[in-house]
């Protein structure tokens, strides 16, 4: 992905962009000075067409304010430094780099095509807005919106008035969150407008009914453990229920779910041959379906200059006390904004994440995750990516300043940022795709109340409906967190978008190939306790994706995504990654043939 620097004329879209910054207003001081230079009888145009070294631009925003001081000699002093004998032109060539790097970053950007961005329609769809995310909006007793409630909400989505964000009508006390970021503009990385995402599945549809029932069986073997998985009769009929569904999309082997692809995860992304941007593709990301159900980068110590954080996380007690909106009123309650009033009881003893309800627990909170990946990977000497500049150096290493795991920790952190500006841009401006706990409220009424929602009849006559109501005395879908999901809506994950966008920045820097030593496992027997793993050979691209998707799986294992926000979520973090590593590779001054990695489709890329 290179850069045009040294093309010899200007396109229109330069000239527009330089037009753009001379119309930067400089400080009155140094209006006077560039008032004073021009009276000298020197012309606009011919100085600059003499000033090789710099742009109308660079003398509008650069060189006027600093080195121009005085009238007589203004002339003079601008040739030397346009000849590079001023005592100060190296520094001024060097704010001047940056000024073009700036400015090329902005037009590489503004070149990248706005997708389509279609919709599936369900918002224009029902006019009560039953497929759409409105919770912390009041809600009738069947859980339908108050619609001059959401009306305020949609205005100020439209009119992005800070003033009308503070109009919305909220139902409690839950405040949405941050409905305003994603219209923040970043100053690295492409826009939100530019990245294409898939509509999700309709509210009607055979893929919306598989990924129901497959978070419905996710609630019912919260308590078994992972290890467990070929052995439970519950999560043979899980197996055997999803795969007799057409619309269900996860991981398969040979065509079949089975015990070593079940809740594993998976990506997708727009078919770039259907320009109409409906068309979604599947993949699973390499090493996502090997060895054990949890990533080595949740299982090892993360060794911290002197410090070591514990793997060790706290964990949710098994069993129905911790299953929470399964009460109707206690689900209204926080439809419209308000607590349950109920808390997570927890267990006074640490372990390794083991079962279904730890992963949830896990993705409710996060913790080290990616950069404990990063720390990780510095201590067992795992190599830095082969095309890493300083690999081959003689006489130099890397810093934090470029090409080290300092370098990589500031873009970690910069990218988690920068990935939920775009993945709430979806969220909020795009998609407003209802959440589980909303299809829940759906299906209850359905049953209970006569009403006629258009659920997929494979959900009323799914097992793992059927069990979930023996099981828990509620059609309701069950969760793991007591104040459900967070108060944006559903699709893409913003936990997903910030796992896709550390994972590929972790690959870019590091030799994914590297076989990760002394791999483990917990202990069957005790989960506090580890065991070495002697399966196949575990990479670290593929434990960086499996890490991606431990995480947002995660967060469907609690209740509040379903599968296709997650595999949307991370390719999206994924281009955001991509697009601030083709941003960052303009400033280098090192001799570097660009990020080469595997992205979760399996393509290779160099950035």
């Amino acid at each position: 992905m290179q850069s045009d620097h040294n093309s010899s004329q200007p396109s229109q879209e330069d000239t527009q962009t330089q037009n753009e910054a001379t119309n930067f207003q400089p400080r009155s001081s140094e209006k006077k000075r560039s008032r004073r230079f021009w009276r000298k009888g020197v012309s606009r145009r011919s100085f600059l067409n003499h000033a090789s070294l710099f742009t109308a631009t660079s003398f509008v925003t650069g060189i006027v304010g600093s080195s121009f001081t005085s009238s007589k000699g203004d002339v003079v002093q601008a040739r030397e430094i346009a000849q590079g004998r001023d005592r100060n032109s190296s520094y001024i060539r060097f704010r001047q780099q940056a000024f073009q790097v700036r400015l090329q970053a902005a037009r590489n950007n503004r070149q990248i095509d706005i997708p389509p961005h279609p919709t599936n329609g369900d918002e224009e769809r029902y006019p009560n807005k039953i497929a759409t995310d409105t919770r912390g909006l009041p809600h009738d007793q069947k859980g339908e919106v108050d619609q001059r409630a959401y009306n305020s909400l949609i205005k100020a989505l439209t009119t992005q008035n800070p003033d009308d964000y503070e109009k919305i009508i909220l139902g409690g006390t839950r405040k949405l969150v941050n409905p305003q970021g994603p219209l923040a503009i970043s100053l690295e990385g492409i826009n939100a407008s530019q990245i294409a995402v898939p509509p999700p599945p309709t509210l009607d549809s055979a893929e919306q009914a598989a990924e129901a029932i497959e978070l419905y069986w996710q609630a019912l073997l919260r308590d078994v453990p992972f290890h467990q998985f070929a052995q439970d009769p519950n999560v043979a009929a899980a197996i055997a229920e999803l795969n007799s569904l057409p619309g269900f999309r996860g991981p398969k082997q040979n065509g079949f779910v089975t015990p070593q692809t079940l809740f594993r995860g998976s990506v997708i992304y727009t078919d770039e041959r259907d320009r109409s941007g409906r068309t979604t593709k599947y993949f699973t990301p390499s090493g996502v379906l090997d060895g054990p159900h949890i990533s080595q980068f949740l299982l090892r110590e993360i060794p911290y200059n002197t410090q070591v954080i514990s793997p060790l996380i706290r964990t949710a007690l098994a069993g129905r006390e911790n299953d929470f909106l399964t009460n109707y009123n206690e689900w209204l309650t926080v439809q419209n904004g308000g607590s349950s009033g109920k808390a997570i009881k927890y267990d006074p003893t640490r372990r390794f994440v083991f079962t279904v309800r730890d992963l949830s627990e896990l993705s409710h909170i996060g913790g080290a995750l990616f950069f404990g990946a990063l720390l990780i990977l510095s201590g067992i000497g795992a190599p830095l990516n082969p095309g890493n500049p300083y690999i081959n150096s003689r006489t130099q290493v890397g810093s934090a300043a470029t090409f080290a795991p300092g370098h990589i920790q500031a873009l970690i952190n910069l990218g988690t940022s920068r990935a939920i500006r775009a993945s709430y841009w979806q969220k909020f401006y795009v998609h407003r795709r209802l959440r589980p706990e909303a299809y829940g409220g759906l299906v209850h009424n359905n049953i209970v109340n006569g009403t006629n929602y258009p659920i997929n009849s494979q959900v009323f006559n799914s097992t793992a409906l059927a069990r979930t109501f023996s099981t828990f005395g509620t059609y309701l879908l069950p969760h793991a967190y007591p104040e459900g999901a967070p108060f944006h809506s559903s699709y893409t994950g913003g936990a997903a978008s910030i796992a896709g966008v550390q994972a590929t920045l972790l690959k870019a820097f590091f030799d994914e190939n590297f076989i990760i030593p002394n791999p483990v496992e917990p202990d069957p027997n005790d989960p506090t306790k580890l065991i070495p793993y002697s399966g196949p050979p575990l990479t670290v691209g593929g434990e960086l994706n499996k890490l991606a998707t431990n995480y947002y799986i995660g967060r469907g294992h609690g209740g509040i995504h379903w599968r296709s926000d997650g595999a949307a979520g991370l390719a999206l973090g994924e281009e955001v990654a991509i697009s601030i590593l083709r941003d960052e590779r303009l400033g280098y001054n090192e001799r570097f043939n660009g990020f080469t990695f595997t992205k979760f489709d399996g393509r290779r890329v160099t950035v």
